[in-house]
């Protein structure tokens, strides 16, 4: 299993407007992608413009190659375009222990 974790920072006055693309247009996208196994979506508390969506992918490259390489990523894309400010960071974990 593959912990992937993206932040985005959004432009201050789209952040409800993003909550709400991700939630209903975004995070179902991802949820019916090959490999997905769970999709979640933080609000940071200090800075309501931070958010942070974590995704548990069978393999990395159910995320890099299969999920990246489909229609439904740049889909996914379309929902949030024009939401956040600056490139997306993105990171992925591997699970130390049991």
């Amino acid at each position: 299993m593959v912990l992937e974790i993206a932040q985005y920072t959004v432009l201050p006055e789209k952040a409800e407007a993003f909550r709400t693309a991700m939630l209903t247009g975004g995070m179902p996208i991802i949820r019916r992608a090959e490999g997905c196994r769970s999709v979640t979506l933080r609000q940071q508390i200090e800075n309501p413009q931070v958010f942070i969506l974590t995704i548990e992918w069978e393999t990395l490259e159910h995320h890099i190659v299969t999920f990246r390489g489909s229609p439904s990523f740049t889909e996914y894309r379309s929902k949030i375009a024009g939401l956040y400010d600056g490139p997306i960071e993105v990171a992925h974990y591997q699970q130390l222990s049991a």
